[in-house]
């Protein structure tokens, strides 16, 4: 078979890719590459079209136009057991297999290698062995396949592909229904399989935060095109996140990778002395009651700073790695003046914050309450 004239250093690459449904595009001109051992996920909307580009890929859905190469050949052009030996798929639903045990799923992944009459060999065995070894799934080898938890059967679904010894796996939401061990669990097997045995990995994955801390690249899926291709660096940011997702009621910290809820509307009624991550614990419990606060005096490279910036009425900050100003002082002083109660959330005093200690006593000589800990709310009136 010819080769066609790609750059076969990649693994996997999608070259103008039109993806659809009945002959109507779904999204056109998709257009990016796997290497070997990286990991690629996909991340958009919930109907935005991940599924669908996964599936055209894989070829249980016919591109409408464009070429998927794999090893620089076109994959329409593969025959099936050839095209099973390069790339394998994981999908995810709640379906079980009735009277199959969890070895025989994982045996399925050999068919490719066993001929017309399908008998495993003392060799197909092994690596079947090898592959429940792998994902850590050998003590429910004999357990039928409806009896294992959601978190087990996904691994047996992973051994099953790793049998098929692929250069591409591709799985579509692999972590839905597993809990937070199971799905760090897989995403290390995953993170291991790429970096050690070199296979590239394409996946589709709702978890944001796990989809920046595991991938080498990010597609982000939205609307009739590609919104974006880059590293986790280059797409996790504020700005992307929040157009990508439309996020206009909370905030995306690219910082910690997370989200944070929509702040507290009004003005404030408690001040919050807090940094080093001692007041984002306070922040999230006044954001829960809808109480709005003020926080200060924080770095703007201080871990609390992103959290307070997202969650406060008001922060009163300093330049990182700065002497906190005597203008920054009377900003903090004149808030404190203003609010029912300030909240000490234990954050050590030193050079760079002792600050801290100046508020802390302004606030005590003007008869402030000052309160030392989250149950201690309930003894301000909000």
């Amino acid at each position: 078979m010819k080769t066609d004239k790609k750059n076969v250093k990649n693994k996997l690459e999608l070259d103008a890719l039109c993806v659809g449904y009945h002959g109507k595009a779904l999204i056109s001109d998709i257009a990016f590459s796997l290497a070997p051992g990286e990991i690629l996920t996909l991340i958009g909307p919930n109907g935005s079209g991940k599924t669908t580009i996964l599936k055209s890929i894989t070829r249980h859905l016919a591109a409408l136009s464009g070429v998927v190469y794999i090893d620089g050949e076109n994959s329409r052009l593969l025959s099936g057991r050839a095209f099973a030996t390069k790339l394998a798929v994981v999908l995810t639903d709640r379906s079980r297999p009735e009277m199959i045990t969890c070895r025989e799923l994982v045996e399925a992944g050999r068919y490719p290698y066993t001929g017309n009459f399908g008998r495993l060999t003392p060799q197909d065995r092994e690596i079947v062995d090898h592959a429940l070894g792998v994902v850590h799934a050998r003590d429910i080898a004999d357990c039928d396949v409806s009896a294992v938890s959601d978190g087990q059967r996904q691994r047996v679904l992973l051994a099953r592909a790793i049998c098929q010894e692929p250069e591409i796996i591709v799985l579509d939401e692999p972590t839905s229904f597993l809990d937070v061990k199971h799905k760090i669990e897989l995403l290390e097997i995953l993170r291991t399989m790429a970096k050690e045995r070199h296979i590239s990995v394409i996946m589709s994955l709702h978890e944001i935060d796990l989809a920046e801390k595991i991938s080498d690249k990010i597609v982000c899926v939205k609307g009739d095109r590609i919104a974006g291709y880059g590293t986790p660096e280059e797409i996790f940011t504020n700005e992307t996140i929040a157009s990508l997702f439309e996020i206009e009621s909370g905030v995306y910290n690219a910082l910690l990778g997370s989200m944070e809820l929509k702040k507290p509307q009004g003005k404030a009624r408690l001040f919050l002395v807090g940094g080093g991550g001692s007041g984002i614990p306070f922040y999230r419990a006044l954001q829960k009651r809808g109480v709005p606060f003020a926080a200060g005096i924080l770095a703007k490279n201080d871990i609390d700073y992103p959290v307070a910036f997202a969650l406060a009425e008001q922060v009163v900050a300093a330049d990182a790695y700065m002497p906190v100003e005597e203008k920054q002082i009377q900003e903090a002083k004149r808030s404190i003046d203003t609010v029912q109660a300030v909240i000490d959330c234990g954050c050590p005093a030193g050079d760079f914050n002792r600050a801290n200690r100046t508020l802390l006593s302004y606030a005590q000589a003007q008869g402030k309450p000052i309160l030392r800990s989250i149950r201690a709310l309930s003894e301000v009136a909000l």
